[in-house]
């Protein structure tokens, strides 16, 4: 059975090509729900502008779907509540100079 750590883990894999920094230091990632081995991943952009949605939804499926125990994986974007730089871990921020 898959829990969440590893599922964090997994989206540590999944960057950002602007920033080089991954979705989940980022505070890109909201939310994850496991229920009987389906995988259900809400998450944003760092602008709705942002035109990596779809790649980024295919690297979440591809990186979290590796994992024993996962089914299906269901990546949901949503821009409520916005993204802000205060959201990132503090290393990222380190890292960008924030």
């Amino acid at each position: 059975m898959v829990d969440e750590e590893a599922v964090y883990e997994a989206l540590e894999e999944v960057i950002d090509p602007e920033l080089g920094l991954d979705f989940v230091s980022l505070g890109l990632v909201y939310d994850v729900e496991i229920e009987d081995g389906d995988v259900y991943i809400t998450f944003t952009l760092t602008t709705p502008a942002c035109p990596i949605g779809p790649q980024v939804t295919e690297q979440m499926r591809e990186f979290v779907g590796e994992l024993e125990g996962v089914k299906n994986v269901y990546p949901k974007m949503v821009f409520d509540p916005p993204w802000s730089p205060e959201m990132m871990s503090e290393d990222a921020k380190f890292a960008l100079g924030y």
